[in-house]
């Protein structure tokens, strides 16, 4: 699964990666979590843009907003054929772009938090799939949402944690965006090994709350929980 990343590139060299043509005022963020908003890059008008949308998807026909802590992650296996994802699989696909996620593993007892992303460090994006939901109870007030596909761990990482987030190499960020593509000529399997690289962290990135440098140091350099 995918519950918890980071994004700490600055906002230009993610421009620039992602080809967006709006220039946001991203903030750093070392500890993004659920329910919270986080940037994906998606087709607005014709061309690519980054949207700030809040993660846990709520499908278009749901009653409340009650399903959306269930929905942060969706499964490539299946996303086609779930009818909470089928719909935005087809036509409102996005990236989701992050620098580092993380996964915990039992080791002597207690659960070690470890930070995975690329060598040296570099952006990515992750499969995402977004939904716009009218909030009954707020006066019609559209609430956009959005998921993250995931699917089996490649070897590297398979020890630590069995499934992982779809990454989308840059080749494949067109077609995936592409509202008129198919999406299953995209492939969703598991990202090679050999570009990924992972290290310990701290226990301070467990808590929500914490969303600082702390929260990705290397396990020798980082500061005790609070």
């Amino acid at each position: 699964m995918c519950g918890r990343y980071s994004l700490t590139t600055a906002p230009e060299a993610i421009r620039q990666l992602f080809e967006f043509d709006n220039r946001p005022n991203l903030a750093v963020r070392y500890n993004i979590a659920p329910t919270q908003e986080a940037p994906v890059i998606r087709i607005e008008d014709g061309g690519r843009a980054l949207a700030l949308l809040r993660w846990g998807l709520i499908p278009s026909w749901a009653k409340d907003r009650s399903m959306a802590a269930k929905m942060i992650n969706a499964r490539a296996e299946s996303v086609a054929e779930k009818p909470a994802f089928r719909a935005a699989f087809g036509k409102q696909r996005c990236l989701v772009p992050a620098d580092g996620f993380y996964e915990w593993r039992t080791e002597n007892g207690a659960k070690q938090p470890f930070r995975i992303g690329m060598k040296g460090g570099g952006a990515f994006a992750f499969a995402g799939l977004w939904e716009s939901w009218t909030d009954p109870e707020a006066g019609g007030e559209a609430l956009e949402t959005f998921t993250i596909l995931t699917t089996t761990a490649n070897p590297k990482l398979a020890p630590i944690h069995p499934r992982m987030p779809v990454i989308v190499p840059a080749v494949n960020h067109a077609g995936w965006l592409d509202p008129d593509a198919d999406p299953t000529a995209i492939p969703l399997g598991a990202y090679p090994v050999e570009p990924m690289a992972f290290y310990r962290v701290g226990t301070r990135v467990n808590a929500v709350r914490n969303d600082d440098p702390a929260c990705i140091a290397p396990l020798a350099a980082a500061p005790a929980t609070p």
